[in-house]
Formats: structure tokens, sequence, C-alpha cells
């Protein structure tokens, strides 16, 4: 049963955070409440206690000075007798007027009321009498059982002549302002309960406010444990918790985009090896029934036997230039690769890339119009990469040329606005039988290839590995084509300055 106790205990009450706070809240505004109640009773009642105290005692000063004078100036006995009357008849409480028999010259019993031999003197105020005889002032708080109340007793000495010749007891009973002083303390006890209870709703509210943002955020921590990342917190507060909150919102978000790339990148592992083996199956088809020709000694004429071994070895030759093709493809499709960049300057690029495209271009009698505006153009990037993207798209331009036509290479350098020094422009544009309007849009996706006869022993991959080249050198690429008239590629990147580099 104890166990029991304890498994539904702890998950559902102590260890709620709600309850945690709010009982530890509660109990501080409990503790100070009562605190501040009890505080504020005792200063009441010793306030409310001064006060009758401070008027009494200004009746006891009166009372003493009346009794000197009338011991000073010999007072009649009807006099004495008349004071002590209207005070008795004014004063609520007990005036006690004795002689004090200690002294050389005590005061004369007809100025006292009351004789020191009285029963009631010797039993309530005989140690108080022999203060008072002393000199001393006296002020003290009892409680009275037959009365059932508080009385509070003041004495002072009366003196003749320096001597103490008798003494003034006052007892006051403070049964009225007993009760006024419970009727204060009850309306503070009950305000202490009003705040009390005020502060429970408080700290209902204040757990609440803590609480339900650190269980939002601590939602959106199992969201994103569960691969969750679009859940949001959706707290707006200006604090320790709002920025917890925004930093989970951040934190999530990130963790969205790594998932994306994440998945990109199996994409392309996965779309890698689905191309491979697409793209190597033929290859390695053709491959296997030359082998297996061969082997079954089908064919035995030296001709056709050197026939099938070349066509083996450009098999394999075009495998390799496939596995190569795709795993460049991959490597600049990954975010995190960066190509080594240097300035190259273009015109001793263009200058080999042009001797290297005319030898391509007179198998089929074309001219290359190559011009340039400038002599020197600086931009940073990788020679080897830049020189095969040139050639990819220079190499689609014969193949799609007809004879005998023209192939346009130009390179031009304008002056840059501002910030920048300047961008490089460079075309080529062929003559060529031009490319579709459905066809244009596709043309930069991986192995796509157009029915036509030219391009027939393409990979497909050449486009998209330009594209990939001018996007890490932070160029563009675009393409402008019309049927029968030719196609145009048009490249754009930013330019260097020379004498940056000299600095």
């Amino acid at each position: 049963m104890e166990n029991l106790w304890k498994k539904i205990r702890s998950p559902l009450i102590f260890n709620s955070l709600f309850v945690r706070v709010y009982f530890y809240f509660g109990i501080m505004l409990s503790l100070t409440s009562v605190m501040i109640g009890i505080i504020f009773m005792k200063l009441y009642e010793q306030n409310s206690i001064k006060s009758y105290r401070n008027d009494i005692e200004k009746e006891m000063v009166e009372i003493v000075d009346r009794t000197e004078e009338f011991i000073k100036n010999n007072e009649n006995n009807l006099s004495v007798a008349s004071y002590q009357e209207v005070l008795d008849s004014i004063f609520s409480g007990d005036i006690y007027i004795l002689s004090n028999p200690n002294a050389e010259h005590p005061m004369n019993t007809r100025f006292a009321n009351v004789k020191n031999n009285d029963n009631l003197i010797k039993s309530d105020f005989e140690e108080i009498l022999a203060k008072v005889f002393r000199g001393e002032s006296v002020y003290q708080i009892d409680y009275m059982k037959t009365y059932r109340s508080k009385v509070l007793i003041i004495g002072e000495a009366v003196y003749h002549d320096e001597e103490v010749v008798g003494a003034v007891l006052i007892r006051y009973y403070l049964t009225q302002q007993q009760e006024i002083i419970d009727r204060g303390l009850q309306m503070i006890l009950i305000s202490v309960i009003v705040a009390l209870l005020i502060a429970m709703v408080i700290s209902i509210s204040f757990a609440r406010s803590i609480s339900r943002p650190i269980s939002q955020i601590r939602t959106a921590a199992v969201e994103m444990t569960g691969g969750n990342y679009e859940f949001r917190t959706r707290i707006d507060r200006e604090d320790e918790i709002g920025e917890l909150a925004d930093s989970m919102d951040v934190l999530a978000k990130r963790l969205a985009e790594i998932e994306v790339k994440r998945q990109e990148m199996e994409q392309m592992r996965m779309d890698f090896f689905a191309n491979v083996s697409h793209e190597l199956r033929t290859p390695i088809t053709v491959m296997r029934g030359y082998t297996e020709t061969l082997l079954d000694g089908i064919v035995v004429d030296p001709e056709r036997v050197n026939h099938y071994y070349h066509r083996m070895v450009k098999e394999c030759q075009s495998m390799e230039r496939l596995v190569g093709d795709l795993l460049l493809l991959s490597k600049m499709q990954n975010p995190d690769f960066s190509i080594d960049k240097e300035p190259i300057e273009l015109i001793s690029l263009f200058h080999d890339m042009i001797r290297s495209a005319r030898v391509l271009a007179e198998e089929k009698q074309i001219e290359v119009d190559y011009k340039r505006n400038t002599d020197m153009i600086l931009i940073m990037g990788d020679y080897d990469r830049l020189r095969q993207m040139f050639m990819v798209i220079f190499d689609n331009a014969v193949k799609f040329s007809k004879e005998y036509s023209k192939i346009y290479v130009r390179l031009e350098f304008y002056q840059g606005e501002q910030n920048t020094f300047g961008k490089v422009h460079v075309s080529i544009r062929d003559e060529g039988i031009g490319i579709s309007e459905e066809e244009l849009p596709y043309i930069f996706e991986k192995f796509y290839k157009s029915k036509l006869r030219q391009n027939a022993k393409g990979s497909g991959l050449g486009l998209m590995i330009a594209k990939q080249i001018a996007i890490k050198h932070g160029g563009t690429l675009e393409v402008l084509s019309q049927v029968g008239k030719g196609t145009e590629f048009q490249f754009v990147f930013e330019a260097i300055d020379p004498e940056s580099l000299e600095m």
C-alpha cells in the first residue's frame, strides 16, 4: 500500500512544478503574512496600553502635585475630602493615597484615603509600596483572577522637604480597553486571513506564470526529441523564460534546417547509387556480352576479336567518365564542399580553351569567332574547374551546330558601381538546331538528354556539372535558345581589382 501511494504521489503531485512553486511561494507568503500580522498585533496592543498609561500618568502627576500642595499648605480635612470625592467621581480606576510610616516626618493620615494597615493594601500592594517608599516609580500590569481582567498599576512617591512622606497608587482596570484591543486584534487577524487568501490566489497566478511556459518548453523539447522540429513554444515574454523559449524556437528551426540538409544528403546518396546502377547497367551488359562471346570462342576472326577489344575499352572509358562525372556532381551538390580559389586571369584561360575548342570545331569546319573588350580580367576561382565548365558548353555548341557554321565567344568586362569593382560577362553562342521551349526548363537536370541523335552518347550530366561549377564560383548561368536559330549560354561573375592583389 505504501509503495502504491508513493507511485501515485510522486509523479502527480510532488514532482509537479506548479505544485512545488505554489507550495513554496504559498508558504513564503503565509509565513510573511502571519509574521506581519503578529508584529502588527503586538505593536497595536503595546501602543494601546502605552496610550492608556500616558493618560493615567498624567492623572498621577496631577494627583501627586495636588497632594504635595495639600501637605505644604496644610489644607483642612474638608478640602482634601472634597478633592478625593471629585477624583473618585471622574476617575474610573482606584486611587490610593497612603502615608509612609518609615519616614522621619510621615504624611498626616488626614491626607490619606487608605490606612497602611488595610488588609487589601497588605495583600495587593505591599511589595509595590516598599519600592515607592524608597523613591522608585512603579509601573506594572497584572492579571487579576477575581476580575478576570488585566490591571494597570502605577505608583509614585509623595515628597515633602525632599523626603518621601507618602505614596499615590492607581489601579486601573483594563477591561474596556482590553475589549477595544481585542476588537482591534480581531480586525488585524481578519485582515491577515484575507491577505493570506489573496496571497494564495496570487501564488496560484505566479505559479502558473512560471510553470505554464516551462511546461510548453518541455513539450517543445519532447516534440524535438521525437523529430517534430516544426513545433514552436509561442511564448512572448521579455524575461529569462522568454529568452529560453526563443532559444528553443531557434534550436528547433536550426534542427529543422539540419534535418532538411540531412534528407537532401541522404536523397543525393540514394540518387547517386540509383543513377550509377542505372547508367552502368547498359555498358556492363555490353561488356558482359563481348566477354562471353570471346570466352565461348564464337568469334575467332582476329579483326573482329580486336574490334571487340576496342569496344570493350571504349565502354570502360565511358564508365570511367560517367563515374567521375557522378562523383564530381555529388561533391558540387554538397553544401559543405568548397572550391580552392585563387586569382585567375580569364584572358589566358580562354586562349587555352579556344585552342582546344578549335580542334573540336575543325571536324565540322566550324569557325570560332572570339572577341573581348579588355586585356586583363581577374576573378577568384579554380582554373581547371572553370576550363571544364566552358569546355562543356563549347563541346555542346560544336555537337549541335551544323557544318560550316560559326560559334561566337564573347568575353567582356563591365565597370561596377560603388562597392563592386565590376562584372565579367561570358557568352558562347552557336548557330545550331536550338532547344525547344518544352525542353529548355529541364536541360540542367541530372541525366536529362534530348532525343536527338547528336546526344546519343551523352551522359546527361555535363550541363548540370557546368551550372554547379558556376554556382560554386558565385556566378550565374542562363540559356537563351530558338529552334533552328541557335543557342546562347551566358555567364556572369564578379571581377576583382588587380591593384587589391598588389596591396
